[in-house]
């Protein structure tokens, strides 16, 4: 009877240590990292949802913008073939000696071209073996169509690569969403468990994940729409 009685009180000592402490609140804990990363859970899908919007999006002007540079660029060969036909039939105007012709032709040169065909005169091209061959090789020459396709093609890249950018974002926001369930399993798990040891080191794994998770996904960047 001594013996047994000398045993019976050391559960009750083992309850009222430290172990038996936070066995008692344990579940409060638990319940509390259950609360915050259902929260987090749901406010990463929220993001995750609309970083993949915002990629549409960029997707869409870059889509856009790539289809307003190939016309500016069409556009654009266009009217370089006008300049070349109407500088060779100037050319041959010019040639042939027939002035009035020649004037004809250079009257109706775009406002583009005939900068570039006055500043290539000026060099004397029959007499300066070092002028340039054609108008279309002077500095003054320009296309304003193809500049603007260029533009267009570099805003089509920078949304591109925004979209590409949104949609890592996206990603990231998924995984931050696995690891706070990850959190919400430990947190759950614990309850079940009837060791205390046990119980209280899977919920400090879980708030190890979720305080982990949070410090992360607080580096990220916010988008919201009301």
């Amino acid at each position: 009877m001594s013996a047994g009685s000398d045993a019976e009180p050391q559960p009750v000592a083992e309850r009222g240590g430290v172990l038996g402490t936070l066995h008692s609140r344990a579940e409060l804990f638990a319940t509390i990292l259950l609360a915050v990363a259902a929260v987090a859970t749901a406010w990463s899908s929220y993001q995750s949802a609309r970083w993949s919007g915002v990629q549409t999006i960029d997707f869409s002007r870059a889509n856009a913008a790539r289809v307003e540079s190939t016309r500016a660029s069409t556009e654009a060969g266009q009217l370089t073939q006008i300049d070349v036909l109407t500088f060779t039939q100037w050319a041959n105007a010019y040639a042939a000696g027939d002035s009035r012709l020649a004037r004809f032709y250079f009257h109706r040169f775009r406002d583009e071209f005939a900068p570039a065909v006055r500043a290539w005169v000026a060099t004397r091209p029959l007499e300066n073996p070092n002028a340039p061959p054609t108008p279309f090789a002077m500095p003054a020459y320009r296309v304003a169509k193809s500049a603007e396709a260029q533009r267009l093609v570099a805003q089509a890249d920078r949304a591109t690569a925004d979209a590409r950018q949104s949609n890592q974002r996206s990603d990231n926001y998924v995984l931050a969403v696995v690891l706070f369930a990850a959190s919400l399993f430990f947190a759950g798990i614990s309850t079940k468990l009837e060791a205390p040891g046990q119980r209280v080191a899977i919920l400090a794994l879980g708030y190890v994940v979720f305080l982990g998770t949070v410090a992360w996904v607080a580096t990220f960047p916010v988008t919201i729409s009301i």
